[in-house]
């Protein structure tokens, strides 16, 4: 069934994205909002808005039983939750399968599934995915622990078996290390995740964090090729581009063909991504984790490919096969995106809300800026501090890099400090303009004082 009337439930500028999206293909949009996102820019874009609790997110964006209530009133068709919030929450699924509301995502089996690492995992071999070696299931006790990196040897990671995020993550370089750790991850997932189970992996040392993107209509499923997301801190992806240079042509066909293979093993729906750790040195890669639900990223694989990925999932969800066939998948170029926070890289990252006072917005082709501001918008203090990404595509990297650099310089926003001087240092570095850095960079480069006034 077509979807005419769709309600979206999250905020910023995901929220916007999915507006967009909905409203060229000609459908209804629903905003829902909580009373301190009531001046928001979705909320004014959208046909339609409904409130849907107090400011904190536990009673409005991730009130199951009040979303659900909200788009029932409002005569949805369908549910898109962006990112974050219950984008992974398969009891939010069934929630909506129980009052007829189609999910624009996967089914609440297949988030179950993917979302608990250690089920991910056996998935992912079962389907002839390399995965790092590690546990086979999950891990109870310290002395399981002990066991199976005794097996796989030091130095390991410890993770969460369900959630995500860098949360309950520890490096054990030794037994008395992993003794110490192991609680505290833990319990560190316990509070975080209301799971305490954990596994372990060989601790791959310096890797590329390179995803690939994946949409299935649950017959088939295709791959837009990979990203690159090794630029981060404290885990958390500070600057992604696609395609990743840094694999050859074999290993980046091996690379998707697996992210299909496995897409295609749970009848995958929708929009997904299949994240791995590169050797950059053996060219081996690593299945990690699968995350159900449209990425943060996902714009630089819209302008490789040219497929507007939300409106694909939008389709998807209404019962369509996909519009595209694997052979007519295209890469063309190069993209790059910088996340732009409200925070103050020059102060610890501090947040930094507050209003915006005016705003300068660059323009041209090849530069996308995917954002929810507006000048007198007051950000609130109770939610992520993502503003918006700054996207940019060019025919090669250095030229993308060139076009970032000129992107960062005309993009003024008035009034709050942003993480802008952050990826003017980083566009402009030798060592990111060689495309020579690793998930563990970052820091250490911030460390030496890379990032000055």
């Amino acid at each position: 069934m077509p979807i005419k009337r769709l309600f979206i439930a999250n905020r910023g500028e995901i929220a916007v994205r999915i507006i967009r999206a909905a409203q060229a293909m000609g459908i209804h949009t629903i905003q829902a909002h909580s009373e301190a996102d009531a001046e928001m820019l979705a909320v004014r874009m959208a046909d339609e808005a409904v409130c849907i609790g107090p400011a904190q997110a536990a009673q409005s964006y991730l009130d199951v039983v009040g979303i659900v209530k909200a788009a029932q009133a409002t005569n949805a068709d369908a549910v898109h939750p962006g990112y974050g919030f219950l984008a992974e929450n398969a009891g939010f699924v069934r929630a909506l399968d129980a009052v007829g509301i189609i999910f624009v995502g996967p089914s609440a089996d297949t988030i179950d599934r993917m979302g608990d690492k250690v089920a991910a995992r056996q998935a992912a071999e079962a389907a002839g995915v390399p995965v790092v070696p590690g546990s086979k299931g999950r891990l109870e006790t310290t002395d399981d622990a002990v066991i199976v990196a005794t097996e796989v040897g030091y130095p390991v990671m410890i993770k969460a078996a369900a959630g995500g995020g860098g949360k309950g993550i520890r490096i054990a370089e030794n037994e008395d290390d992993l003794r110490k750790m192991a609680p505290q991850a833990q319990a560190e997932a316990k509070a975080s995740f209301g799971d305490g189970g954990l596994y372990l992996e060989r601790a791959i040392q310096n890797p590329r964090h390179i995803e690939v993107q994946i949409l299935g209509d649950g017959k088939t499923a295709i791959h837009c090729f990979e990203r690159e997301c090794s630029m981060q801190r404290r885990r958390q992806k500070v600057w992604e581009e696609a395609g990743a240079e840094c694999l050859d042509d074999a290993t980046r066909t091996h690379l998707c063909d697996t992210a299909v293979s496995l897409a295609m093993a749970v009848n995958y729906v929708g929009a997904g991504t299949l994240e791995y750790l590169y050797d950059a040195e053996t060219k081996e890669f690593y299945f990690i984790e699968m995350n159900t639900r449209i990425q943060v990223e996902h714009p630089v694989t819209e302008m490789i490919t040219g497929i507007d990925l939300v409106q694909e999932m939008i389709r998807v969800a209404g019962g369509e096969r996909l519009s595209h066939k694997q052979e007519d998948v295209k890469r063309t170029g190069h993209a790059i995106e910088v996340r732009l926070n409200a925070e103050d890289p020059l102060m610890q990252f501090m947040p930094f809300p507050g209003q915006v006072s005016a705003m300068t917005i660059p323009s041209g082709e090849g530069i996308r800026f995917d954002h929810f501001l507006y000048e007198g918008y007051q950000i609130p203090p109770f939610y992520d501090s993502l503003l918006g990404k700054l996207i940019v595509h060019a025919e090669t990297r250095a030229k993308a890099v060139d076009l970032m650099i000129t992107a960062l310089n005309g993009l003024k926003i008035y009034g709050i400090k942003t993480t802008i001087p952050l990826h003017l240092a980083l566009a402009n570095d030798p060592t990111v303009r060689s495309d020579d850095f690793h998930t563990q960079w970052l820091e250490p480069w911030l460390a030496a004082g890379n990032l000055k006034t």
